[in-house]
């Protein structure tokens, strides 16, 4: 299966859930997710703020800027970059670029400090190989980021046994479904 049939199928699989079935599934995995020694340990983590169709990252995003940790946010520059911006709270967000919520809180570029990266995909396989929208964002956001450990995070009936993959894509550390 290529990568535009694998999509296509995923997108298939996710409405054949309810917004409530989506919401018990991301809830578990959000709490295996901060359970994590990698993320009690985190200073500062790159998450997303979820689509509909993905695993809700939200009241997580929160639970972390609670317990002191520094969060960031990409948002989206163009048709091909991305970049890092500090999340404090519900009133920096405004809708952005393919109606993803997007912070609009100070710019952030120590790369360096980083920890963890938590990332979306429409699939992963469990060697950590991930399949994005189509877009490419992550791929070439994430090499900046060679020190974060990159956990993707996904439903369950996401995972596959392999996902299509080029020279471009990036591996993640962990894959938590």
């Amino acid at each position: 299966m290529d990568k535009r049939e694998l999509r296509r199928l995923v997108r298939a699989k996710k409405q054949q859930f309810s917004a409530a079935d989506l919401r018990t599934m991301s809830e578990k995995i959000i709490s295996n997710l901060l359970a994590m020694s990698v993320m009690k340990e985190s200073r500062t983590v790159l998450m997303y703020y979820s689509l509909n169709d993905e695993v809700n990252t939200h009241d997580a995003i929160d639970r972390l800027v609670a317990d002191g940790k520094t969060v960031l946010l990409p948002v989206v520059i163009g048709d091909n970059a991305m970049e890092l911006r500090r999340y404090t709270g519900p009133g920096d967000l405004r809708v952005g670029s393919y109606g993803i919520k997007e912070p609009v809180g100070p710019l952030y570029s120590d790369y360096g400090e980083i920890d963890v990266a938590i990332v979306p995909g429409m699939s992963f396989d469990r060697n950590g190989n991930r399949l994005g929208r189509g877009k490419g964002y992550y791929d070439r956001f994430l090499p900046l980021l060679p020190q974060a450990k990159k956990i993707g995070i996904c439903f369950p009936f996401q995972i596959f046994p392999t996902v299509p993959t080029d020279e471009n894509d990036i591996r993640m550390d962990i894959v938590l479904a």
